[in-house]
């Protein structure tokens, strides 16, 4: 477990990384912090929450951690959380996995309120370039399937787009509630409205890309769907062509003694014409319902 205590003017704030049960206990028990939320802090997969205690706030968030290429199906996948414990004199930050920003927060903030919220606003942020990258991958997919060659379009990786911009999405809203249920002084209510705008314009930014998505995922399939029908129409109208000839040339076949055609000296191409008409007289009808 690193712990690292940083004294500023008004608060102190103490970062946990990577943390031990046991010190955990030990923590909770010097500050007066509920065993279950305690549990909630450390527990992988927990999605954001915020919960009013007497002395305390108790407020989990989750951070955009993935790479966007990653194959993601799951909450845990995508982001990894901070849990906080604040009030007036002190604020407890407790995480599994290293976060940049946390080291950046070297500000003499006044109070616990402008860490609080610098911290919330970094991890917002880590939101914005992979919806960047999202609506990218986006254009580049709509570009192979409608403009070059749309069989290097992955049905797998569309699937997996879908599926992040979707998770993301519903993570951001949950986040969203969470930030509008934060309480804060007046010194501080832009900071945080700041923060509120960027999650409002996020939540846009992916309901969009998700929207996106679904609609290439059904054209991709609809594309590909009428390259089958095409294929099945083209076999159609050979069928139709070559299946009056087949029935002609099995008929014909069968050499009994007793069909007179066998005998005629131009026989052959008698039968030759009549499967030459029977073509001529398909695809003019074919021609005349625009099926070719």
């Amino acid at each position: 477990m690193q712990l690292r205590t940083t004294q500023f003017k008004g608060f102190t704030w103490i970062d946990i990384c990577q943390p031990d049960k046991e010190k955990l206990t030990e923590l909770a028990t010097a500050y007066g912090l509920d065993v279950y939320q305690i549990r909630d802090s450390i527990e992988t997969g927990h999605l954001p929450k915020i919960e009013e205690q007497t002395n305390y706030t108790f407020l989990i968030l989750r951070a955009f951690t993935a790479k966007v290429n990653d194959r993601i199906t799951n909450v845990n996948e995508l982001s990894n959380k901070i849990a906080f414990f604040y009030n007036k004199e002190k604020i407890i930050t407790i995480h599994r996995s290293e976060f940049s920003f946390l080291n950046d927060a070297s500000k003499d903030f006044e109070y616990q309120e402008q860490l609080l919220t610098f911290l919330i606003d970094k991890m917002v942020d880590t939101f914005v370039a992979p919806v960047e990258k999202l609506s990218l991958q986006i254009d580049q997919t709509e570009h192979k399937l409608f403009l070059t060659d749309n069989s290097k379009v992955s049905l797998e990786n569309l699937y997996y787009l879908k599926t992040q911009t979707r998770i993301t999405k519903k993570l951001l809203h949950i986040t969203q509630n969470v930030v509008q249920q934060i309480q804060v002084h007046e010194e501080s209510k832009t900071a945080l409205q700041n923060v509120k705008d960027q999650l409002l314009s996020l939540h846009l930014a992916y309901d969009e890309v998700s929207e996106d998505a679904h609609n290439l995922l059904h054209t991709y399939l609809s594309v590909n769907a009428q390259k089958s029908n095409d294929v099945m129409k083209l076999l159609t109208v050979f069928s139709a062509f070559f299946l009056p000839l087949t029935f002609i040339v099995g008929v014909y076949g069968m050499n009994f003694e007793n069909m007179p055609e066998l005998k005629m000296h131009n026989g052959y191409y008698w039968v030759l014409g009549i499967m030459m008409l029977v073509i001529i007289f398909i695809g003019v009808w074919f021609k005349r319902k625009k099926i070719i």
